[in-house]
């Protein structure tokens, strides 16, 4: 019997890519070519079977790929998404549906305290658990410099990235049982900060510096921190967060010599949620596609 493995150099598209600015959230049908979700190539095994997860950002790029690849391994999956991305979250919703898991949609602003509490309230009060939470819904706009930053994108940056998951985690921490799992996405711009790219960067180290610290002391509770480190994705984050000549060349400056799809990222997430997995936390797991890091 012959296996054909992949050459990851060549398994997805690389640049250069056509360019395709969007206003921000963005939708993944006007992206050419489409993020590769998983729909096809993600294979679960039943190691979340019987969990309950919630992913914010979940509509679209990594969480809706990690949203699937928890619903392929037997977990319920709650999706949370901005209002203005109802096309990407219903779509996301069928994919779960489609792989015989429920799904609970959880449109609204996470920039808003009150948001990320009923979120919590409306999953347990859905499943009547919660075992898996995911940090991921993001914001990101470029800038040529600080004096381009006005208040609002810079306070946007921090809400929507730092304070939506301290808002999140806090709620959900009475009802997160030992051997719960909470996920955060921070980036690999917390070692490699990009000049154009500075609060989003500097949320991501805060992400990764609340990882850390929240692992330590939540160890004694049984409940597991975490967090993946993306690098090059393609996403809608590229269409609305990169100017048009950086989306041609996207991706080319990882030695891999191509940006990741959002399904290459999803096992990463599967194996910081498996309940197998308990000596794991405080973790910081580059997927960069060979990018160095300081």
């Amino acid at each position: 019997m012959t296996i054909s493995v992949p050459d990851p150099r060549s398994r997805f598209p690389k640049a250069p890519f056509k360019p395709q600015p969007q206003d921000f959230p963005g939708l993944s049908e006007r992206m050419q070519p489409e993020p590769d979700y998983g729909e096809d190539s993600y294979r679960g095994s039943g190691r979340l079977s019987g969990l309950t997860a919630l992913v914010t950002g979940a509509d679209s790029g990594i969480g809706r790929a990690v949203a699937l690849a928890f619903a392929k391994e037997g977990a319920n999956v709650a999706i949370a998404y901005l209002d203005e991305e109802a096309p990407d979250g219903d779509a996301a919703a069928r994919s779960v549906e489609a792989a015989g898991r429920s799904v609970l949609k959880l449109p609204g602003d996470l920039r808003q305290r009150s948001v990320c509490e009923d979120h919590i309230a409306r999953v347990v009060a859905e499943f009547d658990r919660l075992d898996i939470l995911v940090n991921n819904a993001a914001f990101q706009h470029p800038s040529q410099g600080l004096e381009e930053i006005d208040d609002t994108e810079w306070h946007r940056h921090f809400d929507t990235n730092v304070h939506a998951m301290f808002y999140l985690t806090r709620a959900a921490l009475p009802h997160l049982k030992p051997g719960a799992a909470i996920i955060n996405t921070s980036s690999v711009n917390t070692k490699t900060p990009m000049p154009m790219l500075i609060p989003y960067s500097m949320t991501k180290a805060a992400i990764a510096n609340f990882t850390v610290s929240l692992a330590g002391s939540l160890v004694e509770r049984g409940i597991r921190v975490n967090a993946v480190l993306p690098g090059p994705i393609w996403t809608p984050f590229i269409a609305t967060g990169m100017p048009p000549d950086d989306q041609k060349s996207f991706g080319s400056q990882a030695p891999m010599g191509r940006p990741g799809q959002p399904a290459e990222l999803a096992g990463a997430y599967v194996y910081l949620a498996d309940p197998d997995n308990t000596y794991t936390t405080g973790a910081l797991l580059p997927v960069h596609g060979g990018m160095p890091m300081l």
